[in-house]
């Protein structure tokens, strides 16, 4: 099979108007490093302004495969009740592609005990879609031949999320591609290129503390569009001497509720991650993971990579950083 076709027939698996995969937003395996990409209510949450860079390069071999990038900045202000984060994140598989910029707001309220805090967060910004006839080949005299320049799409979008943490737990609830799809409807380019659905996720998780240099983070994702599979992320992370993370996790598809859009039988996308994170310097963080299925795609590709990078542009003083446990111990 040749690349185009190749590309054809994986951008046709994942995006098929009746499975709608390509609806699905891109999923890190390090989600809990990249809150903002997940949920608006997180910015501000470190209390510190930070950056931080994700790259996904998924199912290495297969030609059109998924590649993701994410950035993100974010800090608080008005004494840390308020939080500004602004996020950009491209991706693209064969022919599609997907670029975004939004700008976050979040409020934040002490609540229950002096390390409890409720955020409110909501954004916006703008969604691109773009398509690439010229990675496609029209073989079939049935389908509409839209060959030429690369098509694009503009699309204003918005994001909601409530996050509730304290210094031992957290929970999150978020929803995603509010308002992309309607705005869509009335575009000729909608029939070509698949507009991003409303996401929903929710997250979990806790900080055990097994010594005065050793802690435990478990947590878990739960990822749905209301017809795709919905996705599961179970993670447990070690923590050593507050420069280390070392962990792993395991990602599959489950069954919560009927979806008449999704074929039944389909094959679940089981996989199992390991992730290692470590402070470089006390303002650099470095990250990397790898996802190896568990299903029978893995003998057509070489497994999935991630990296990232996160930086701290002005660090807070110790005793505020020991007060709030909230630096290196943070849910993401």
């Amino acid at each position: 099979m040749c690349v185009k076709k190749y590309i054809c027939f994986l951008v046709c698996l994942l995006s098929g108007t009746q499975l709608l995969f390509a609806q699905q937003d891109a999923q890190f395996s390090q989600y809990i490093f990249n809150g903002i990409y997940i949920n608006p209510a997180y910015a501000g949450y470190r209390q510190e302004l930070n950056a931080h860079a994700f790259y996904r390069n998924q199912w290495v071999g297969v030609p059109g495969a998924p590649e993701t990038m994410s950035l993100a900045v974010d800090g608080s202000v008005n004494n840390d009740r308020v939080g500004l984060a602004l996020q950009v994140s491209h991706d693209k598989i064969g022919a599609q592609s997907q670029l975004a910029a939004y700008g976050n707001y979040a409020y934040r309220i002490p609540l229950g005990n002096e390390t409890g805090h409720l955020a409110f967060g909501i954004g916006a910004g703008i969604v691109q879609l773009g398509l690439d006839p010229n990675k496609l080949d029209f073989t079939n005299p049935n389908e509409p031949n839209i060959g030429g320049a690369a098509q694009h799409m503009l699309l204003f979008d918005t994001r909601a999320g409530v996050y509730y943490s304290t210094a031992n737990w957290f929970v999150g609830f978020s929803a995603d591609n509010l308002t992309a799809q309607y705005q869509a409807k009335n575009k000729t380019l909608s029939h070509f290129i698949p507009v991003p659905k409303p996401h929903y996720y929710l997250t979990g998780g806790a900080l055990l503390e097994m010594n005065e240099d050793v802690l435990l983070k478990p947590s878990f994702l739960l990822k749905d569009d209301r017809s795709g599979p919905t996705s599961l992320d179970i993670n447990l992370f070690v923590l050593l001497k507050e420069l280390v993370w070392i962990g792993g996790g395991y990602r599959t598809a489950v069954d919560l509720y009927r979806k008449p859009a999704l074929q039944p039988g389909l094959t679940k996308s089981s996989a199992v991650v390991a992730m290692a994170e470590v402070f470089v310097l006390p303002e650099l963080r470095i990250g990397y993971a790898f996802d190896y299925a568990l299903n029978k795609y893995r003998n057509y590709n070489n497994g999935t990579h991630e990296i990232s990078v996160g930086f701290y542009f002005k660090k807070m003083d110790n005793t505020r950083r020991n007060s709030l446990r909230q630096v290196r111990c943070s849910y993401f």
